[in-house]
């Protein structure tokens, strides 16, 4: 395959990092039809890297291992190109990483399942147990590990597929999974999920980005200011499992229903903070299962405004409390402690064995159907 000059001089960036400072190592735009080898082969699919491009200044760069975004770049307040995803260099990084979700297609199963269990159609079902005693993201091996089938038709668009056999994981059904990525007119990454099964199964799917709207390696997250949709949110116990109740978010750390620094209330003595040593809460949205938007996050250096609109009825905020800078980024910096936050869209946690939240259980016959949007503009 041919590929443009200045391609090559983009993926050059990406795998070596350029040996420059995170504000001068930012992702410019690249010819989308253009695939290029990112990993090699895993179970013997090839690891390729796809680039999206709305001619409009916002540039994403998706990998089919795991399906994930591994660079993301719009334009700050001053119109220079600033990548807000945090990603690696290489589908290695992403293995051998001590966080294995970064920008990653999360399933069959997103959030949390309560000890890895749950019963359905009078059966019960055990799945592997990787977050103490819960099941997180899909269990042992997720939908982050694995190569998914790829399509680019144009330079905006690509579609991603992976089959996930009857009791991959111990999930039952056969469940094919089609997810559509977008760079759309508006300035927007746009996720389209789409499902179908031969038995009833849980699923509940989302990207689990890691952003930081002042550019990966640019600091903590902690004075981003964030406006979120909801009301309620759901309240756990020490393992972060629901507690099958929703709690008004009035007069505590979580009332983001007004803008607020993500730093300014994360570090108070509350029992909720305490159990996800920060913010790692699902946020029951207002909107209900209806699309509109969920939240607004603004970038405080770069001016970045992030929009996210949903049709899902959950949104879970993780504010990076569990990074320990373990691993190097694709720019050579570290993730360090909270410089990064998730927004994942998504059905609530635990929603399997919790009868009070909206089900996610999809029938045979019926269609899984979803969409998410993270639109992006500056501050006026």
């Amino acid at each position: 395959m041919k590929i443009k000059r200045y391609v090559c001089i983009m993926l050059s960036c990406v795998a070596f990092a350029c040996n420059n400072s995170p504000k001068e190592n930012q992702s410019g735009a690249t010819d989308s039809r253009d695939t290029t080898e990112f990993g090699g082969e895993m179970d013997g699919k090839a690891v390729k890297l796809y680039t999206l491009s709305n001619g409009k200044g916002l540039t994403a760069t998706i990998t089919n291992y795991g399906g994930r975004v591994v660079s993301l770049t719009v334009p700050d307040k001053n119109g220079k190109p600033v990548d807000v995803v945090l990603g690696f260099a290489s589908a290695a990084q992403y293995r051998a990483s001590t966080e294995p979700y970064y920008g990653a297609t999360i399933g069959r199963v997103g959030n949390r399942i309560a000890k890895g269990k749950f019963e359905l159609d009078g059966k019960s079902y055990s799945i592997f147990t990787n977050n103490g005693q819960n099941t997180l993201h899909g269990g042992k091996k997720g939908f982050q590990d694995v190569v998914w089938e790829a399509e680019q038709s144009s330079d905006s668009s690509l579609v991603l597929r992976y089959h996930s056999p009857d009791g991959e994981e111990n999930f039952p059904g056969n469940l094919d999974i089609k997810v559509t990525y977008t760079a759309t007119a508006n300035n927007g990454l746009r996720f389209d999920y789409e499902a179908t099964t031969d038995k009833r199964t849980p699923v509940n799917l989302t990207n689990h980005a890691f952003f930081n709207l002042n550019g990966e390696g640019a600091g903590t997250i902690n004075n981003h200011l964030l406006q979120i949709n909801a009301d309620q949110f759901t309240p756990v116990d020490s393992t972060l499992i629901p507690l099958g109740k929703q709690a008004a978010v009035k007069n505590t750390p979580f009332d983001f229903t007004t803008a607020q620094t993500i730093g300014s209330r994360v570090d108070q003595n509350d029992e909720q903070l305490q159990f996800g040593g920060g913010y790692d809460h699902n946020f029951v949205l207002n909107k209900g299962r209806k699309y509109g938007l969920a939240a607004t996050v603004t970038g405080d250096k770069s001016g970045i405004v992030m929009q996210i609109f949903t049709d899902q009825p959950g949104l879970q905020f993780y504010g990076g409390n569990f990074m320990k800078g373990q691993n190097s980024l694709k720019s050579g910096v570290k993730d360090d402690y909270r410089t990064s936050i998730a927004l994942e869209t998504q059905h609530f946690p635990d929603a399997v064995n919790q009868p009070n939240f909206p089900s996610i259980i999809l029938d045979p016959g019926k269609v899984y159907k979803t969409s998410s949007e993270y639109v992006f503009s500056v501050v006026k």
